[in-house]
């Protein structure tokens, strides 16, 4: 726990694509003085593009910020940034290059740095451009997948969140065709117990309900149209209710989510990305948020990418952004307030013929 002097949570936020629309979203995020009144911003990033993108948006000189060497020197109440790219770095919005690419992943190399030595406590990532970042510090095919590299966590789960619905992947950034060979038993039992965990500790939900998706259409229609829904989910979820979760499933998407149904449970494990993504989307246009639970680290981004078709327009919505800093500081404080309570659980006594065991009986157990 790393707080500035008054008290406030460090929120590091890369600042993603440097030509598509992070910077917009930022800024317009922190013109809002009030999200300085919940946590201290730390960009890692560029004063010179962010002087560039505050010209680009009305009310946006406004906004100062502190440079800083260094993120232990980050002051509250202000917007820190924290130089990690060229100063002759050359900003063209709307456009893919290696240059902007090169960057992304300075700054997030930069931040996730910072966040093992304790010197931030959040990360807040804008969006990246998967293939021009691609160099030999980010080899991978998203951020989920770069963070379980660095922090070696037990199983990082892709979970996007949003007011009315919380939805956690199966697989990832994986070509389609390969969905259902990667699927398994296995894999599926471990995003729930993903899935689970984080929504205990970091949501504070005591026993949550998790809806599970089928693989195809009309989840199987009892094996005409696939055999995965009774070979591997169903089994999957029996396994997991022995293990004491509230699983419920396989249902077949489309019916699912057309009829509301979702609205009964805490989270909806989806098989593949877009099976979960674009029901998500739809429900939450404005305000979801991509978080990676299952880290050791609280990490949320924006549930939008890059937008190099409106960069440098002024006509980004802050909205994602902005629900992606308070996501990951209710998180922080909803996981620090469950570690401490957890840290020394009472010990457990079978109390037999209805006779109450003291804490005085207890401590003299103990000693014995």
């Amino acid at each position: 726990m790393n707080l500035t002097m008054d008290g406030k949570i460090r929120v590091g936020i890369t600042h993603g694509d440097i030509n598509g629309i992070g910077y917009e979203i930022i800024v317009k995020t922190f013109m809002d003085q009030r999200t300085l009144d919940i946590c201290t911003p730390v960009i890692y990033g560029s004063s010179k593009v962010l002087r560039y993108y505050k010209k680009n948006i009305p009310g946006g000189e406004s906004l100062s910020f502190n440079q800083i060497r260094n993120a232990e020197d980050a002051l509250p109440r202000k917007v820190n940034l924290l130089n990690c790219v060229e100063d002759n770095i050359r900003v063209e919005p709307g456009k893919s290059d290696v240059v902007a690419g090169q960057a992304a992943a300075a700054s997030l190399n930069a931040a996730v740095r910072d966040i093992r030595e304790g010197k931030i406590d959040v990360l807040v990532t804008a969006p990246i451009n998967k293939a021009n970042i691609q160099c030999d510090e980010f080899d991978f095919t998203g951020h989920t997948e770069f963070l379980d590299a660095n922090f070696h966590d037990t199983e990082p789960l892709m979970m996007m969140v949003g007011d009315s619905v919380r939805v956690g992947l199966t697989t990832i950034h994986i070509p389609l065709s390969e969905v259902s060979s990667r699927v398994n038993s296995e894999l599926i039992l471990k995003k729930l117990r993903a899935i689970k965990r984080s929504l205990v500790s970091d949501f504070s939900i005591r026993d949550p309900k998790i809806a599970v998706l089928s693989l195809n259409p009309h989840a199987g229609d009892d094996g005409l149209l696939g055999s995965e829904e009774k070979e591997v989910i169903s089994p999957a979820v029996i396994s997991a209710n022995d293990e004491g979760i509230l699983a419920f499933g396989p249902f077949a998407a489309d019916g699912f989510f057309g009829s509301g149904a979702f609205a009964k449970y805490d989270a909806v494990l989806a098989m593949y990305h877009d099976q979960g993504l674009a029901p998500f989307k739809a429900l939450c246009p404005e305000s979801g948020v991509n978080f990676t639970a299952g880290l050791s680290i609280v990490r949320t981004s924006p549930a939008h990418g890059v937008g190099y078709d409106i960069a440098g327009k002024n006509l980004a919505d802050p909205s994602s952004f902005r629900a992606a800093v308070y996501s990951a500081v209710d998180i922080w404080n909803n996981r620090n307030i469950y570690n401490r309570i957890t840290a020394n659980p009472l010990k457990h006594y079978k109390v037999e013929g209805g006779a109450d065991i003291s804490v005085k009986d207890i401590e003299t157990e103990e000693e014995n």
